[in-house]
């Protein structure tokens, strides 16, 4: 049997073969390239609450709000939650090619967790440090495989989604490290090519140390790429360093001003050395006379031992030394810095501000799909830009949404303009995607799903319908994918679980009616049974989730509205008092869980951490923030009762809704009704 030949008219395959960074998925069985189907994940973002609260509390007491400082009709910025894949392709339709900046900053170590600790209370210092398999930072978790080629392709799927959203002249910076810089960089270089991926800049995040042999871990890389060869860029400038001021600039005039002796051939004047008589003195001078005279008018002339005229320039009139890749001037957020608000990959502003200066316009488009707790868009709100922010993590939107309301407040304080914000999330969308994508549109598959997750047992002969799982001595009962668990349900569920024989049932679900909690115990007295009601949370739709994510207990919340006199006319005002919160501890770990049981009942409005009031809430419509009171980092206090002296403008009965966020993030709300 002859051996095959290759050569130029039989080349061997693998001499037609590319450099590629391959992984697996990114090839079908039959060798063709997997699309990113953007058509095929494109679905609605729900609007669920709506921010302006300087303009609101000065609206609810009657003062006249500067409608030019407010930007209201000019543009919403977004807060959304929700997989980033999802939110990116929802939002194509209306923001592909509007984009002028994208930063980024993915989890950098496929596998790694990162722990958090909370603050309850506001008197001595309470932290409770929640597992990190526990927490809710699922954005910063490994969900996607506990492997290298599923992080990759997911990268690459978000890559591809931001291109879309770019304009022509916008600019895309990765955040990352030393564990998949290089990995990511050329998925970036295979998604906008070559030519456009510009930079990758080394930014010195820490001062470094050593453990033994290896070297100290002290820098990130910031990878920079653009859509076109015409991007937006402003060049920057930074001080120059002490070794470089030495050496350039060591002459001094009289009153101290530093310069530096420069040749006049660099400022286009030509010429050998030529005796003038100026003003009865003799100068060498170089060629154009009139030139000189004006320089030595201006007492721009330095003259040597020799008497060579050189020119002088200034250091207070040089812009500095023009920003490089290597940015060692930046250090990390001090632990006592008033922007440091706990959250574990928190990057400083300074650090943000640089990127959106270099690459963006005032009143330009900024977006970041991993904000975690909002740098980039607290940043861009201080720099005139627009802003849209997504994060997975619960916790993470919670802690963006009190920066940027902090961020409001400042900038309307110091008469600056801001623009109002509104969150979003994907809701029953992205569940019904779920449930059409993993589940194939099975409703059984939807609850033998979440009883797994519970680990509770699929029961194979229910006695009833409302019945579909047991969890040791307990029943459960999973609710509809598309549906909100409500008063009636409630009953008719608890009708079926004393009809068989049962003592406990757990509810879960994925909403819940308003203010559902406060019945829980009219019908567990009336019926002799522990009812609970769980959560059913989003992580279960995870792909490849093997941990189990916590199922919040639906905390119990009280509150009720306080009517006074108005103090102008003979209207009233409404505010609205706290009366009892006892949170959910779902989620806590074990070893405290005892102790911050004991906590709760005594003082549950020590786990709040945020609260706001609607005063006009209408079912179906956004919460709108009327009034806020939250803990900072440093500020623990927290008013228990509102002070916006809220005005109708009609009589009558009203809705007021109450929205309250714990310290682990969850949130409850409930209805109360005035009538003035």
């Amino acid at each position: 049997m002859s051996e095959t030949k290759y050569g130029p008219h039989n080349p061997h395959p693998l001499s037609q073969m590319r450099t590629e960074l391959v992984w697996e998925g990114k090839y079908d069985e039959f060798g063709r390239r997997r699309e990113v189907d953007v058509a095929g994940l494109a679905m609605p973002l729900q609007k669920i609450e709506t921010i302006d609260e300087p303009r609101s509390r000065a609206e609810a007491q009657g003062y006249l709000f500067d409608q030019e400082k407010a930007h209201r009709d000019d543009f919403r910025n977004r807060l959304i939650w929700g997989d980033n894949k999802l939110v990116m392709s929802g939002l194509l339709d209306e923001f592909g090619g509007a984009v002028k900046l994208v930063y980024i900053d993915p989890p950098f170590d496929v596998g790694d967790d990162f722990g958090l600790s909370v603050q309850i209370g506001e008197g001595q210092r309470t932290d409770v440090k929640k597992d990190p398999s526990i927490i809710e930072f699922v954005a910063y978790r490994d969900i996607w495989g506990k492997g290298a080629d599923s992080y990759l392709n997911m990268i690459y799927e978000r890559l591809v989604l931001i291109r879309e959203l770019l304009a022509e002249d916008g600019s895309l910076y990765v955040h990352c490290d030393w564990r998949v810089n290089s990995f990511i960089r050329v998925i970036m270089e295979e998604v906008f090519g070559s030519r456009h991926f510009r930079a990758g800049i080394c930014w010195k995040s820490s001062p470094g140390h050593s453990d033994q042999s290896l070297y100290g871990e002290m820098q990130n890389t910031i990878l920079f790429a653009t859509k076109s060869d015409n991007p937006i860029w402003n060049q920057l400038y930074q001080d120059y360093d002490e070794e470089y001021l030495a050496q350039h600039y060591q002459k001094r005039e009289a009153d101290g001003r530093r310069f530096e002796d420069d040749n006049l051939t660099a400022y286009g004047l030509k010429g050998g050395g030529y005796e003038y008589e100026w003003k009865g003195v003799t100068k060498l001078w170089r060629r154009p006379i009139e030139s000189m005279e004006l320089l030595e008018e201006e007492k721009r002339i330095y003259y040597t031992k020799n008497g060579v005229a050189r020119y002088k320039r200034y250091l207070d009139e040089m812009p500095g030394s023009p920003v490089s890749d290597l940015w060692l001037d930046i250090s990390r957020i001090n632990s006592q810095a008033n922007e440091k608000n706990g959250y574990p990959t928190q990057k400083p502003e300074v650090l943000l501000e640089r990127i959106i200066k270099a690459s963006s316009n005032e009143g330009d488009l900024v977006a970041d799909f991993f904000c975690g707790s909002g740098t980039t868009l607290a940043v861009a709100e201080k720099l005139g830009r627009k802003w849209i922010g997504s994060d997975l993590g619960r916790f993470a939107i919670h802690t963006a949404r009190k920066r940027l309301i902090g961020v409001q407040r400042d900038l309307h304080e110091s008469n600056k303009p801001y623009r109002s914000f509104d969150v979003y999330n994907l809701g029953r969308y992205e569940r019904q995607w779920w449930q059409q994508e993993a589940l194939k549109g099975a409703e059984e598959e939807h609850r033998a799903v979440v009883l797994h997750f519970f680990r509770a047992e699929v029961l194979s002969s229910a006695p009833s319908p409302l019945l579909h799982g047991r969890k040791g001595t307990a029943l459960v009962h999973v609710d509809g994918i598309d549906s909100i668990f409500t008063r009636g349900e409630l009953s008719e569920l608890a009708k079926a679980v004393k009809a068989a024989g049962g003592k406990k049932v757990h509810c879960l679900a994925w909403d819940f009616e308003m203010d559902i909690r406060q019945s829980v115990a009219a019908v567990e007295s009336e019926l002799g049974l522990s009812i609970k009601l769980h959560r059913i949370p989003r992580e279960i739709m995870e792909r490849n989730r093997t941990e189990v994510p916590p199922f919040f207990e639906v905390a119990l919340l009280e509150a009720k509205p306080v009517v006074k006199k108005a103090k102008r006319g003979n209207g009233k005002t409404v505010d609205l008092k706290l009366v009892e919160f006892l949170p959910s501890l779902t989620e806590v770990p074990s070893r405290e869980l005892e102790a911050l049981q004991e906590r709760a009942v005594e003082s549950g409005f020590d786990f709040i951490d945020f609260w706001a009031v609607d005063f006009d809430w209408h079912p179906n419509e956004p919460f709108n923030h009327h009034w806020q009171d939250y803990r900072t980092r440093k500020d623990r206090t927290l008013k228990t009762v509102s002070d916006a002296a809220f005005e109708y403008e009609c009589s009558g009965k009203h809705t007021i809704c109450v929205k309250v966020v714990d310290v682990f993030g969850c949130d409850t709300s409930i209805t109360v009704e005035v009538n003035v």
